[in-house]
């Protein structure tokens, strides 16, 4: 069985910021976790914030991905409220809010490009092994039942 993580992204990506979420989304596989996001694995029966938060209310872990057309609200802010063990990406050029450096104690990293290889896909995997690892450990705290 897969943790389940929530990911916050537009649905709608261009090409290469497709490319670039799949890239993360094969992190995830490779690690045993599994993605839920409103309008890719959950669709809406009720207002889209609450959706977020009912979602991510079930998983044990959040990514954010940055891309040039998206906008937040406040379902980051649930999300963060939740406690959850983040990741934080995005694209050259993106600012304001969570993406902004010093606004969390969340470590911003860079979008990934789609073609990533060598030393820099062996870094993506270790943020990844080290960040799955405190999903895990949330997943299992008895403490939170």
């Amino acid at each position: 069985m897969k943790i389940p993580v929530f990911v916050s992204s537009p649905t709608s990506l261009s090409p290469s910021q497709e490319a670039a979420r799949t890239v993360i989304i094969r992190q995830l596989d490779d690690n045993d976790l599994e993605a839920r996001a409103l309008g890719r694995s959950d669709y809406p029966t009720e207002l889209p914030l609450r959706e977020v938060l009912l979602i991510a209310r079930h998983c044990s872990g959040g990514i954010i991905l940055g891309f040039e057309q998206f906008r937040a609200s406040g379902g980051l802010k649930n999300l963060f409220g939740l406690h959850l063990p983040t990741l934080v990406f995005r694209e050259d050029g993106i600012t304001g809010g969570i993406f902004d450096t010093g606004v969390s104690d969340v470590f911003i990293h860079p979008m990934p490009p789609p073609n990533i290889k060598g030393a820099a896909k062996d870094a993506l995997r270790q943020v990844f092994q080290r960040w799955a690892g405190k999903v895990r450990e949330h997943y299992y705290d008895d403490k939170r039942a």
